[in-house]
């Protein structure tokens, strides 16, 4: 197996809707009472574009406590999302935050995003002639056919995607034709490691459900739609990544008309569980990562034991 990236960090994972980002900050807090200088990461795919707030749930500058975060609004929405930029800009971060004995905190439910800072994830250039022909036939012949060439050639790979996440598909396919090996072969088994300290939240299914469907519909009702219709003025329907945000493609269908509003608001409830149940499979594979119980009394109390390890490892002697 690949060794670990060896940059020290704290990791907060999860699926979506379990209280991240509070969490982070209320642990920044409680390490900086005790004298340990944080800074938060972002490693949420989506809120790396500016302008996408709402449907993202991403915090805004006033409601950050002062801490530094870094990676946010740092892509235009006709721009497409590289976990490759973000590994290296990440990882180029951290490893600054080091040298001035700042304590990173990276938090997020991007698993991929996530993962590729901790582990030693390689990620193949690409093709721009192999990848246009995927996404032509993306656009034809939609993910359930490239997802049918996937199981051929990589179950593992088509089982961990899903059949319905066009652009993964599009690149797993593509770094197959470019490696002539399985996608799924590039990704190391998960380990935690003592550079790093990741806590993963957790929740009851049925709980989660109910967190997920009262946060769609907040988003409609604290202005998603209105979000999305300034965004479609700033090139938002040519985004690869950002049009098909969930929430974000289902505003567009509305305000083009192709889908009513309630319409619009389940069809996105239906892709954040079935996302967060994606979520949950990812994170599990953590080996020795800390789970905590969302919304549990005391979490912010044993997030601090959980990374007390690192931190005492970190102190100078």
């Amino acid at each position: 197996m690949s060794g670990p990236h060896p940059a020290r960090v704290i990791a907060i994972g999860g699926p979506t809707g379990t209280g991240k980002s509070e969490l982070s900050l209320d642990l920044a807090d409680r390490l900086a009472a005790d004298g340990v200088r944080t800074e938060i990461l972002n490693a949420d795919a989506m809120q790396l574009y500016r302008g996408m707030d709402v449907g993202t749930a991403k915090l805004p500058l006033d409601e950050r406590r002062g801490v530094p975060h870094h990676l946010l609004d740092v892509l235009d929405v006709t721009e497409e999302a590289s976990v490759a930029r973000y590994q290296r800009e990440a990882r180029e971060l951290i490893t600054t935050l080091n040298s001035r004995g700042v304590m990173p905190i990276l938090v997020g439910g991007s698993g991929l995003y996530l993962s590729s800072v901790l582990f030693d994830f390689s990620f193949p250039g690409t093709d721009p002639e192999i990848r246009a022909r995927l996404e032509e036939d993306l656009d034809q012949s939609g993910p359930g056919a490239l997802h049918r060439r996937l199981v051929a050639i990589d179950p593992e790979a088509a089982r961990r995607i899903g059949s319905s996440n066009g652009r993964r598909l599009v690149r797993a396919l593509e770094v197959a034709a470019i490696t002539g090996a399985p996608s799924s072969g590039l990704l190391p088994e998960q380990t935690t490691t003592p550079a790093s300290s990741v806590v993963i939240l957790s929740a009851p299914r049925e709980e989660l459900v109910v967190r997920l469907d009262a946060r769609v519909e907040r988003m409609w009702r604290d202005g998603l739609v209105t979000e999305v219709e300034g965004l479609a003025g700033r090139g938002l329907r040519d985004g690869v990544t950002a049009s098909r945000a969930i929430g974000y493609a289902q505003a567009l269908a509305q305000l083009d008309g192709t889908m009513g509003e309630d319409e619009a608001i389940a069809d996105t409830q239906r892709l954040t569980r079935r996302y967060a149940r994606r979520q949950v499979s990812w994170f599990r594979r953590y080996a020795g990562a800390t789970v905590l119980h969302a919304g549990a009394d005391g979490l912010v109390d044993d997030a601090v034991e959980a990374v007390r390890p690192l931190l005492e490892a970190d102190a100078p002697a």
